[in-house]
C-alpha cells in the first residue's frame, strides 16, 4: 500500500485536438436543438397575438399566460420523454449525470407550468364568461373533447411527480419507483388528444400542426427505436450470455457476459449498459451497471455491491442465461482525458469503472492514482485487479476507508478528520494540474469532492464523473 508522498513531475500528453473537440460539438448540437424548438414555440404563441392579449388586462390576459405556459409545458413534457430515450444527440452531448440533471430539472418545470397552464386558462375562461371558476373547471373536463383523458394523464403524472421528490423516492425500492415512473409515459399520451382536438395553438396554423405532429412522432419513434428496437436487434445480434458469476469482495459479486463479437457494440472502459436477465419474472426491469474491466476483449464484465432486489439477482445468475442491453452510455471515458496524469477517486461500487478504465488508458508507472473509499478493506471491489495493475503498471493506490468524519470536509473518513479536503488531495497527488480527475460514487459524496477539486485548482474540465440518480 503507498503512502501518502508527492511524485515528481512528468511531462504532459498533448491530446488530440479532434479527440478533445468532438465532446464540445455533440453538446453544441444538443444545446442548439433544444434552443431552435424553445424558440419556435414563443414564436406560434407570439403569432397568435399573445403579446396584444397579455396586454389587455382582463381575461384574455389570463388566458394568454395559460396559452404559453401551456405550450411551453407540452414542449418540456415530450423533451423530457426525450432526454431518457437514449437519443445520441443528448446522450453525447450530455452524458448521463447532465441527462438525469437535465430529466430532474425540467420535469418539475413541465409539471409546474402544466398546473399553472390549468389555472390561468380556467380563471381566464371564467372571467371572460363571468362563470364560477369551479363551474368553469367542471365545464373544461365535460364537455371539452380530450379533456377526461388529459385529466387522467396530469393525475398520472402527479404520481410520478410526488414519487419523484427525493424524501418519496428514498422511502421506495428501486423497483416499485422504476416502475411507477414509466406511468409517465402514459400520462404524457394521454394528455396530447386535447391538445388535437380543443388546442388553438396547436392546430391555428399549418406550421403549428405540422411542429407539433412532427414533435410527437420524433418522439415516440426515438422512444421505440433507441429503448426498444435496437437493445433487441443488437442483444440478439450478439447473443449474449452469462458466463460466469463470482463473488468480489464480502458484500459483492461480478459477472462475466460473453457473446459474439462484443467488441463491435462500441463499449469504451468507464461506460454502462441497462442490463436485463432472462433469469425470470421480474426481467423487464433494467439495471445501470458500469464496466468493471476494460472491454477491448470479447467480454463484458460488471461487479455490484448487494444492497437490493435487483443487486441480489445478480449473485443467482446461472451460467448460460440470456441478456438484454441497452447502450453502451455514458461520457466517463478516456476520450475527455487532456492532461499526463489520472487521478481516480472511487468509493463504494464506483470504484468499478474505475478500474476499467486504469486498465483501458496508457500511463507509465506513477502516472495513476486510485484512492478508493469503503467501509472498510473486506468490502472493497475489484482488490485483485487493483492489485495486478499495482504489480504490472505501477498504479499508486490509497485507501481512505472508515466511518465519515464527525464534522469537515463530508468524503474524508474520520481517521483523515484533520486534514483539509482540499490540502489532502494536493498531498496525495502533487501538482495537480497534471490530472484528469475522475470521480465515481454517491452524488453527495462526489459533490465535496468536487467543491475540494475546485478549491485546489483543478478546472471543471479536467473534472470527468457519472452519476445514476434522479
Amino acid at each position: 500500500m503507498a503512502t501518502l508522498t508527492s511524485l515528481a513531475p512528468v511531462p504532459r500528453r498533448v491530446a488530440s485536438p479532434a479527440r478533445r473537440l468532438r465532446p464540445t460539438l455533440w453538446r453544441l448540437a444538443a444545446v442548439t436543438l433544444i434552443w431552435a424548438t424553445s424558440l419556435f414555440v414563443l414564436a406560434l404563441w407570439v403569432s397568435g397575438a399573445g403579446i396584444q392579449s397579455l396586454l389587455a388586462a382582463d381575461g384574455d390576459t389570463l388566458t394568454t399566460l395559460g396559452r404559453l405556459t401551456g405550450l411551453v409545458s407540452a414542449n418540456l413534457l415530450l423533451y423530457q420523454v426525450l432526454l431518457m430515450a437514449r437519443v445520441p444527440v443528448f446522450e453525447r452531448g450530455f452524458g448521463r449525470d447532465g441527462i438525469t440533471r437535465l430529466h430532474r430539472v425540467v420535469g418539475f418545470w413541465s409539471f409546474w407550468l402544466l398546473l399553472a397552464h390549468l389555472v390561468l386558462i380556467t380563471a381566464g375562461y371564467a372571467v371572460t364568461s363571468r362563470t364560477n371558476v369551479l363551474v368553469q373547471a367542471w365545464q373544461f373536463v365535460w364537455d371539452y373533447p380530450g379533456m377526461l383523458l388529459a385529466t387522467a394523464g396530469t393525475g398520472l403524472l402527479i404520481l410520478v411527480v410526488v414519487t419523484s421528490i427525493r424524501r418519496a423516492r428514498r422511502r421506495l425500492r428501486y423497483e416499485s419507483w422504476h416502475l411507477l415512473h414509466l406511468y409517465g409515459y402514459l400520462g404524457v399520451g394521454l394528455a396530447i388528444p386535447h391538445m388535437l382536438w380543443t388546442g388553438a395553438d396547436f392546430t391555428a396554423s399549418a406550421g403549428a400542426t405540422f411542429y407539433w405532429w412532427t414533435l410527437w412522432a420524433v418522439t415516440a419513434a426515438c422512444v421505440l427505436w433507441f429503448r426498444v428496437a435496437i437493445p433487441l436487434i443488437r442483444s440478439a445480434r450478439h447473443g449474449l450470455r452469462v458466463v460466469a458469476v463470482a463473488p468480489d469482495g464480502q458484500d459483492g459479486v461480478s459477472v462475466r457476459i460473453a457473446g459474439r463479437d462484443v467488441r463491435r457494440l462500441g463499449a469504451r472502459a468507464g461506460q454502462f449498459f441497462i442490463w436485463r436477465f432472462l433469469d425470470g419474472p421480474g426481467w423487464t426491469r433494467g439495471h445501470p451497471f458500469s464496466l468493471a474491466a476494460d472491454p477491448a476483449g470479447n467480454e463484458l464484465v460488471i461487479s455490484a455491491r448487494r444492497v437490493g432486489d435487483g443487486t441480489d439477482r445478480l449473485a443467482e445468475l446461472r451460467p448460460g442465461t440470456r441478456v438484454m442491453v441497452e447502450g453502451p452510455y455514458g461520457h466517463m471515458t478516456g476520450e475527455r482525458r487532456s492532461g499526463s496524469r489520472l487521478l481516480m477517486l472511487g468509493a463504494g461500487a464506483g470504484v468499478a469503472p474505475l478500474v476499467a478504465l486504469l486498465e483501458s488508458e496508457p500511463y507509465a508507472p506513477g502516472e495513476a492514482i486510485l484512492v478508493t473509499r469503503d467501509r472498510s478493506a473486506p468490502h472493497g471491489l475489484r482488490r485483485a485487479e487493483i492489485d495486478r495493475l499495482a504489480r504490472s503498471r505501477g498504479l499508486v493506490h490509497y485507501t481512505l476507508h472508515g466511518r465519515r468524519a464527525a464534522s469537515g470536509t463530508g468524503w474524508v473518513p474520520a481517521t483523515h478528520a484533520q486534514w483539509d479536503g482540499a490540502q489532502l488531495l494536493q498531498r496525495i497527488a502533487g501538482d495537480l494540474s497534471l490530472y484528469d480527475v475522475y470521480l465515481c460514487g454517491p452524488i453527495p459524496w462526489m459533490q465535496g469532492i468536487r467543491e475540494d477539486l475546485r478549491r485546489a485548482g483543478v478546472g471543471a474540465s479536467r473534472i470527468h464523473s457519472e452519476a445514476f440518480g434522479v
